[in-house]
């Protein structure tokens, strides 16, 4: 009977799973969904961001600065169409490069306004942590602390281009309501790497205010930090680089080659400003009639013709003055991953 019982019996559909061996796929597949814990930084980051008074207060008043311009831009395109002189071969991208002379430019907002979104969404992203106490408590958790800052300029980072991205559009979609023109496919390529070099620009301040959160204890400190090198790249530098070029021009005018060499000294000073990198970037993209971006001679000039470069010609024209600022912007955080690294974190008493 025990026999009989024994094979009616129905054989087992599971074996024990030897140690080492592969789990079963279903586990497989939940271990796969699992996020990091790089990405469940990076989600925290970016929603504690978005909840934020200090970042709705920022975007407000950012995204109101933008909708004035682009009224001047249209009110300006509108004047220069009627009286016809206005060129229309690139109409549309003039509305984030026109003016009434009320305000200034898209671009020009974006250049000046841009970098205090980075400021303040990096001046107290790890001392802050440091000062709660949560800093100990977060990487004595199995992550790492690569992971940790990483995820921190990340998370800032898609913030600031998801904001850049979108006042772009909202700007291109305001100017067909309003204008009525569509865009060219070279004219939409264009607005989206003048965009691409905007979230670079924006995420150089980041970048520094980030060093300025792990060098300094206080986030007052680190703060007033950033906003200082912000007045003085968008002010004072560019009165500096003047009384030099107005202390060291040269007596002798008629040599050629000498006013060359102090034209591209001049020039070699200005571009270490990331603003003057911005700007010479954003004219070369949304300016197609720009051929050169440094000095001249006459033998240059003549014979050259009149016509707007194609958008691979401005790519490699405005080429190294993106490097710089990528290269920038990545010195910057290869400074702040280097001081975060080999910092002594305590947990407060």
């Amino acid at each position: 009977m025990n026999d009989t019982a024994a094979k009616s019996e129905k054989p087992r559909s599971w074996l024990p799973v030897k140690r080492g061996a592969n789990p079963p796929a279903t586990e497989a597949a939940i271990n796969r969904n699992v996020p990091t814990p790089f990405w469940i930084i990076v989600r925290k980051e970016f929603g504690d961001h978005l909840r934020s008074w200090r970042f709705g207060i920022l975007i407000g008043l950012i995204a109101l600065a933008c909708i004035g311009s682009i009224y001047t831009a249209v009110t300006a395109l509108q004047a220069g169409v009627k009286s016809q002189e206005t060129d229309t071969s690139f109409l549309f991208l003039q509305m984030f490069t026109a003016s009434d002379g009320t305000l200034p430019n898209f671009t020009t907002f974006v250049m000046f306004l841009g970098p205090l979104i980075g400021i303040s969404l990096g001046f107290d992203a790890i001392n802050s942590e440091r000062n709660k106490g949560t800093l100990s408590r977060l990487l004595s958790q199995p992550i790492y602390r690569d992971d940790f800052i990483r995820a921190k300029f990340t998370a800032s980072l898609l913030l600031i281009a998801v904001v850049l991205y979108a006042l772009g559009f909202l700007v291109m979609g305001l100017g067909l309501i309003t204008i009525g023109y569509p865009p060219t496919p070279e004219e939409v390529f264009r607005v989206i790497l003048f965009l691409l070099i905007a979230v670079v620009y924006v995420g150089f301040w980041l970048n520094l205010s980030l060093l300025f959160s792990i060098r300094f204890r206080q986030a007052a400190t680190s703060a007033l930090s950033g906003i200082a090198l912000w007045i003085f790249f968008s002010l004072f530098y560019t009165m500096i680089v003047g009384l030099i070029d107005k202390a060291t021009a040269p007596a002798d005018s008629s040599a050629m080659s000498i006013l060359v060499r102090h034209a591209r000294l001049i020039l070699f000073l200005n571009r270490l400003s990331p603003s003057f990198l911005f700007t010479e970037l954003t004219t070369t993209l949304l300016t197609p009639g720009v051929r050169s971006l440094g000095p001249l001679t006459t033998a240059q000039v003549v014979g050259a013709i009149a016509s707007p470069l194609p958008l691979g010609q401005s790519i490699l024209l405005a080429w190294p003055q993106l490097i710089g600022l990528l290269a920038a912007t990545m010195l910057c955080f290869g400074i702040s991953y280097a001081l975060f690294m080999r910092q002594e974190i305590r947990s407060r008493a």
